[in-house]
């Protein structure tokens, strides 16, 4: 076992050139990091790679632009700036396939980043609550940089690294990055309401991060037997599994267990999952693919969105031409949720923006991303209700989705789809 270093001795082993993977989400290296970005005068064209991730990203600066080339798979608000101004750049793909990008060697992966709990007696560390596609990284990278944190949960499943695989490592003792989102919003909670009378019973789950996802689990206190199965979780299933109702006894694949890729919460959350079997952390190449969701009984998949048209095409990842966020897993969730027996796939988005402008448009922006197609479409929820365009010509998709419009826009809305589609 080689001796722990600093973290600007870690990241010493990095040269001009390399194409560096960095750790996602909550589970981001922060030190290495910013021992990387503090190397921007002595390196030059270094690629980095990385889906969304929390801490600071001075290497996304532009005094740093000749030193470090950013892609990323998903856009996080530390480098959304950066991407906006075109110093950084976006790469487009499903969340199940980044994976796929390194072990096709299409994307190449010299150095791994990666955040793990402390080793066990058999020298074996956790990437805890973060293994999306560094465990693909790790694979296939020369060399393998690990933070090596007492505060990081030791997760069951893909995560496992043993320590002679790192060619250096440094030692921290500091809390994981946490998220608490409070309590949903009036209009959040009226979107749960609406969006919880869907959810069957024996129904297995996926949600994303925030308000809507939070709101709906709150309102699922009388279902029973509900599973979970995927990309990531957050403290508003914690109740629900406490009483028994998230327990995983109905799916079919991995019964009994919560399977996700990456979580982020509070420190609840972490001790939850921390030496937990009943929580499967596993590779999101398996966890986001389309042909295993669809394996379990019905799935409901919860996903938002930015905008949606009348026909049914939703942007999620960019407002116009400006990247925002990133296709993500929404498309493998929202095709896996439409193949498995029972499944509800759901966009859920408020009426209108904190502007009074509607969500619900007759035509997507210029520049605007389609990341679910109108042919993928079923369910659609705002605060004023729930439609299922699924099976409906162009003009009842419009006329479903006036219904559920913000009023102020309604007539707006009402008078563009007579001029398409007719009265």
């Amino acid at each position: 076992m080689k001796p722990a270093v600093t973290p600007d001795e870690a990241v010493s082993l990095i040269r001009s050139g390399d194409h560096v993977y960095i750790q996602a989400a909550a589970g981001s290296p922060i030190k290495l990091v910013e021992a990387l970005s503090r190397r921007h005068a002595e390196l030059r064209d270094v690629e980095l790679y990385h889906l969304h991730t929390e801490g600071p990203a001075d290497y996304a600066k532009a005094e740093y632009a000749d030193s470090f080339k950013v892609s990323a798979f998903f856009i996080g608000g530390n480098i959304r700036p950066s991407v906006q101004a075109g110093i950084s750049q976006y790469i487009p793909v499903f969340l199940s396939e980044i994976p796929l990008l390194f072990r096709r060697n299409i994307l190449p992966v010299d150095v791994a980043l990666i955040h793990v709990s402390p080793p066990d007696n058999h020298g074996f560390c956790s990437l805890g609550i973060s293994v999306e596609a560094s465990h693909a990284a790790i694979e296939k990278a020369r060399v393998v940089i690990a933070q090596v944190n007492k505060q990081m949960p030791r997760s069951h499943g893909d995560g496992l690294v043993h320590i002679s695989r790192f060619d250096a490592w440094c030692e921290v003792d500091e809390p994981i990055h946490e998220l608490d989102l409070g309590e949903p919003d009036d209009i959040e909670t009226r979107i749960g309401q609406h969006v919880a009378s869907l959810v069957d019973d024996g129904a297995t789950l996926q949600m994303g991060i925030g308000g809507i996802p939070n709101a709906v689990l709150k309102f699922l206190t009388n279902h029973k037997n509900l599973g979970i199965h995927t990309e990531m979780f957050s403290d508003g299933i914690l109740p629900l599994v406490e009483k028994g109702i998230i327990n995983g006894s109905m799916k079919r694949i991995h019964p009994g267990k919560i399977v996700s890729t990456f979580a982020m919460g509070t420190r609840k959350l972490y001790d939850f999952i921390h030496d937990n079997p009943q929580v499967a952390m596993l590779d999101v190449q398996y966890v986001n693919d389309t042909a295993v969701i669809r394996r379990n009984p019905k799935v409901t998949a919860i996903n938002s969105a930015i905008e949606i048209d009348i026909t049914g095409q939703v942007c999620a990842d960019s407002i116009g031409y400006k990247m925002y966020s990133g296709v993500g897993g929404q498309m493998d969730f929202i095709r896996g949720a439409s193949l498995s027996e029972g499944g509800k796939p759901i966009i859920a988005l408020p009426s209108q923006t904190a502007k009074g402008v509607s969500k619900i448009v007759p035509a997507l922006k210029e520049g605007a991303g389609v990341v679910t197609t109108r042919a993928h479409m079923h369910y659609v929820s705002t605060e004023w209700g729930v439609v299922d365009l699924y099976g409906k010509n162009l003009k009842q998709r419009a006329q479903a989705l006036i219904t559920i419009a913000h009023p102020d826009h309604r007539e707006a809305l009402t008078e563009l789809a007579w001029t398409r589609f007719g009265k």
